[in-house]
């Protein structure tokens, strides 16, 4: 078991273990659970990360070694479970051994296979709060998961909470969980951070008048990158100056390229790989895309959306509770590129509204989605829960 930092601080500070899979700052959930421990008020939480997935020695890549010296920094403890399959029960002592030795009063878990250990053994522990965050709700032919988020999750954690409305009506109605037991929480983002001012448009040789459109997202498919390109078609053929910024990386890459190329859109696409910049290339955006077949209360919208861009998106999953179509951009039905060029080429054809959309976007995401809201909404309900706990 790796560890660093210790949980013996004051007994008057609330203590919390976060406990997920994996530690990355690149997938949804797992940002989440970084932001969230990270950013407790330390006047009156003392916070634990519990990584089940532990990497073996030597397989801290450079993103890891960076998060690990960011939690020392900020006093945030740090706890690995060597997990390496699903048969790997015995970890699973090593954290009711810290639960109950530490005495923890909250235990955060997120994403399924953290929620159902934790639920199970957090209530084994005897910690006062259990609740299991859900980052996407994805369970259609997928029975044995709705039992145990319904009979067991659902039973055990004092709150299962929901990342958007849809999510959470169908915890209710599909899954059968009573509604008291849920909470619709969307998820926050900081607030920009400053950025190198470089020139992303430069950088790429496109001119400064351009139409460009983009998106942020691992090249998986689910977030149906090859419904973008095929609509990127359609666009070009009365568009040919339109440029399209694909960032992120996935097992579909090479097949998106060759698909780009079957389309005849290679020249209009740019796939830029991983970047660590994505402000200074969503500044070289007019207008962004989520063209994906599900989302949970995607970032990657709520970063578009600070950036000040319209958003073109996807109806799906959360999606909504972000983009108000005719407010903050338009949505369109999943897998159709046609209605997906329609909608890019009605904002393309009328940059003022393009623009006031933008605005919109840009204030609503500073009023709703905001990370400090967020942790503040959870930190409320860790205390309200323990408040019932205690009496």
């Amino acid at each position: 078991m790796y560890r660093s930092a210790s949980l013996n601080q004051p007994q008057r500070h609330v203590r919390v273990v976060t406990l997920i899979d994996l530690l990355g700052r690149h997938g949804g959930g797992e940002q989440i659970a970084l932001s969230i421990a990270t950013n407790l008020d330390q006047t009156r939480f003392d916070s634990t990360l519990c990584i089940s997935r532990w990497p073996p020695p030597g397989g801290l890549d450079h993103d890891m070694r960076e998060t690990v010296d960011h939690l020392a920094a900020v006093g945030v403890g740090l706890v690995g479970l060597a997990r390496r399959g699903k048969a790997d029960f015995w970890v699973w002592r090593q954290l009711v051994g810290l639960l109950r030795r530490e005495r923890v009063d909250v235990l955060h878990t997120h994403k399924f296979g953290s929620n159902v250990w934790g639920s199970l053994l957090g209530r084994a522990a005897g910690v006062p709060v259990v609740i299991a965050h859900e980052h996407s709700w994805e369970y259609e032919g997928r029975p044995v998961r709705q039992i145990l988020d319904r009979h067991l999750i659902a039973r055990r954690a004092d709150r299962l909470i929901a990342v958007s409305r849809e999510d959470q009506r169908r915890m209710v109605e599909v899954e059968g969980i009573p509604l008291a037991r849920t909470m619709f929480l969307p998820n926050g983002i900081p607030r920009a951070q400053p950025t190198n001012n470089c020139d992303v448009r430069a950088e790429l040789g496109i001119e400064p008048e351009a139409p460009v459109i983009g998106s942020v997202g691992s090249l998986f498919p689910v977030k149906a990158f090859d419904v973008l390109l095929r609509a990127t078609a359609l666009l070009t053929r009365d568009r040919p100056q339109l440029q399209v910024l694909i960032a992120g990386e996935g097992t579909q890459h090479e097949a998106l390229m060759a698909l780009a190329r079957e389309l005849g859109v290679s020249g209009s696409v740019r796939f830029l790989g991983r970047r660590n910049d994505i402000p200074e290339v969503l500044r070289a955006l007019n207008i962004a895309v989520c063209c994906s077949l599900s989302e949970g209360s995607p970032l990657s919208v709520m970063e578009y959306m600070r950036a000040g861009l319209p958003v073109v998106a996807s109806a799906v999953g959360g999606v909504p509770d972000l983009i108000e179509a005719g407010v903050h951009g338009l949505l369109v039905a999943p897998s159709d590129p046609q209605a997906l060029a329609a909608a890019l080429a009605e904002l393309l054809g009328d940059p003022e509204r393009a623009r006031t959309m933008g605005v919109r976007a840009y204030e609503r995401q500073r009023a709703e989605f905001d990370l400090e809201l967020m942790v503040r909404r959870i930190e409320g309900l860790y205390e309200e829960l323990l408040s019932v706990a205690r009496h």
